[in-house]
């Protein structure tokens, strides 16, 4: 059923493009006069650190063509002078031949500037976009992980990822037009004052109004784009979401075209009747603002044609101050006509610069002293974490140690902190409070990535990589001499081997069916992958959270039977929520609320009255009942 919602209310805080939509259309030409001058410092200084040459290029080719309307105007007065006075025309020509060749240079001589300068530009375009892509990905790939669970982080990150780089394109388009624009005026407001005096406030009287109307254009032209844009994205997605492969089955099966189609009309049809109305509005608003400066513009030629009246100024003059004020009006609609869209990009640029000094100073700790080499002896005291905007402490006072060698299991419900212990042992989090050591090194002492080098992680939500089979298999060690070895000892332990003969190219198949020759697997059939990604690392200490989550239970007792295999000179920490695959681990931790609340081997926690044993009894009744179910059938 199509709703009659207003689409003015659509969110566009979630929209990276609209963020600033309602902003620019609030300020005032006068605060973004203010506040743009120095957002174009940063860009240019953005500019000079990609490409010097360009930068000095793109300026000086925009100051030279501007200067150059000053020479063109000075040698129109000459012109004009020779021209209008008394004597043979072929002779009046001659004389002002000279002043003709160099109007003639300067307009082709400005030309080139312009293009030139154009030319640099979409040279510096490219080179910035690839600057600030290149610099936010070291800072994200660098930043401390829990970062990505503050919100605030995530969603503007979200934001100049979609906008930024386009953004300082359109800015920089911005910076050359103001620039030219408002050069344009300046020398052309100059160059009347050195042939008249009274010019200056004559220009003022033609430009006021005309700046009115421009502005009052360049403002209702971006409030159009304003009211629609967001109607128009959520249209684009609605159509990328009707013509996309993913969403294509569950349309088809939800019977949701009807509804898709009838959500498509009802914004179309708002987009169209807000632009008619915007487009009429605009209209009479260009019909008075185009008034007003042809009110403007009869005033100055009134002007002009008493002081030639009255012979207080010279007719070479007063053609050439025609000339000059019509100039100084389009110089002054360019100025005005890219105001806005400039500021709008210029609050997306500064959302990049202030997320870069924000990411700077989240970004990880780097050096210490490399990992001991029996960094899978494990000892935490009174843990405690707590993730970004959260209500309450995942991880509250919990301590654990660990022995290499060990096969520790971790359970407990679901937001019991499993997953957060798991990521904090690994070295991927910092506990806000307590201590880790490995080896007896403490963590705040050791290097990252040499504690990381030492570590494996198998996890539930693995990333599936649009790489090969063999490279989702390497992937952080593909460098490795023994890669062979390797590489066929881990697939065929996880049984990733029979997935790879299934596969056209077998380990050199592309997994991404979205390109030429790439396929898709099963959830199970990526499960192994990832568990052969983490035997293949061949790390100390091995860390599964819920590894076989997605998995049948014969292939889920063969990859515990592997990891047991594997534990037998390597450590292993187990997060699962199925109980009979934890029976066998040296010690059992069962976590509740950020604790640890029990804590032993599976026969001792059995003889307890406890948490575990409360679980396990649940689990093994349910498969119980599920197998008699199945014997009666």
């Amino acid at each position: 059923m199509v709703t009659d919602e207003p689409t003015d209310s659509l969110d566009k805080t979630a929209d990276p493009w609209a963020a600033y939509d309602e902003t620019v259309a609030a300020t005032g030409f006068w605060t973004m006069a203010r506040q743009l001058p120095t957002t174009f410092g940063s860009v240019l200084v953005e500019c000079w650190r990609v490409s010097r040459r360009d930068t000095v290029a793109l300026v000086l080719c925009t100051l030279i063509a501007e200067i150059g309307t000053a020479v063109g105007l000075l040698a129109t007065t000459e012109i004009l002078d020779h021209l209008l006075e008394t004597g043979p025309t072929p002779e009046r020509i001659r004389s002002a031949a000279p002043a003709l060749l160099l109007v003639a240079a300067m307009v082709v001589g400005r030309g080139v500037l312009r293009e030139a300068a154009g030319w640099t530009r979409s040279r510096l375009t490219p080179q910035l976009r690839r600057s600030l892509q290149t610099r936010l990905l070291r800072l994200t790939t660098a930043v401390e992980l829990v970062a990505f669970d503050d919100d605030g982080f995530q969603n503007t990150l979200h934001r100049i990822r979609e906008r930024a780089p386009h953004a300082v394109a359109a800015l920089l388009d911005g910076v050359l037009r103001l620039l030219s624009g408002a050069i344009g005026v300046i020398v052309i407001a100059g160059v009347l004052g050195v042939l008249h005096p009274v010019l200056v406030p004559l220009l003022l009287l033609a430009l006021l109004p005309t700046w009115w109307a421009a502005v009052r254009s360049a403002r209702m032209s971006y409030e159009m784009y304003a009211a629609i844009s967001g109607a128009e994205r959520r249209m684009d997605t609605l159509s990328n979401l009707m013509a996309d492969r993913v969403p294509a089955a569950e349309i088809r099966a939800y019977t949701m075209r009807s509804f898709l189609l009838g959500e498509f009309h009802r914004l179309s049809t708002h987009v169209q009747d807000r632009a008619i109305h915007l487009e009429r509005r605009h209209a009479e608003n260009g019909a008075i603002g185009g008034s007003l400066a042809g009110l403007g513009i009869g005033v100055v030629y009134l002007a002009l044609g008493l002081l030639l009246f009255t012979a207080a100024m010279p007719l070479a003059v007063a053609g050439t101050a025609v000339i000059a004020i019509r100039t100084a009006m389009s110089s002054l609609r360019v100025l005005v006509d890219s105001m806005n869209w400039s500021y709008e990009n210029a609050l997306f640029y500064r959302d990049y610069l202030e997320f870069c000094r924000g990411a700077a100073a989240r970004q990880e700790r780097s050096g210490g002293t490399d990992a001991p080499a029996d960094a899978d002896r494990i000892v935490a005291r009174d843990i405690a974490f707590t993730y970004p905007n959260a209500d309450r402490p995942a991880l509250n006072g919990l301590s654990i140690d660990i022995e290499p060698g060990e096969i520790i299991a971790i359970v407990g419900e679901n937001g019991s902190g499993k997953t957060t212990l798991a990521k904090i042992l690994s070295g991927l989090y910092q506990p806000d409070a307590g201590s880790v050591t490995y080896g007896g090194v403490p963590l705040r002492e050791i290097d990252l990535t040499s504690l990381r080098d030492r570590i494996a992680v198998v996890a539930q939500n693995f990333t599936h990589w649009p790489f090969s089979a063999r490279q989702n298999v390497t992937i952080g060690r593909h460098n490795h001499a023994e890669a062979d070895t390797g590489f066929a000892a881990a697939i065929s332990a996880s049984g990733t081997d029979d997935v790879f003969a299934g596969l056209p190219r077998g380990a050199d198949t592309l997994l991404d069916p979205t390109y030429q020759g790439g396929v898709e697997l099963s959830g199970g059939q990526w499960q192994r992958i990832a568990v052969a990604r983490g035997l293949y690392r061949d790390a100390p200490l091995l860390i599964c959270d819920e590894p076989t989550a997605a998995l049948d239970a014969r292939t889920e007792h063969s990859i515990f039977e592997t990891i047991r295999k594997h534990a037998a000179q390597r450590t292993v920490v187990l997060i699962t929520h199925r109980l009979a695959t934890v029976r066998y681990a040296d010690r059992i931790f069962v976590l509740k609320q950020g604790r640890v609340v029990e804590r032993g081997s599976h026969d001792e926690l059995m003889a307890r009255d406890g948490i575990y044993r409360e679980f396990y009894t649940l689990q093994a009744q349910a498969y119980h009942n599920d197998s008699r179910q199945t014997g009666d059938s």
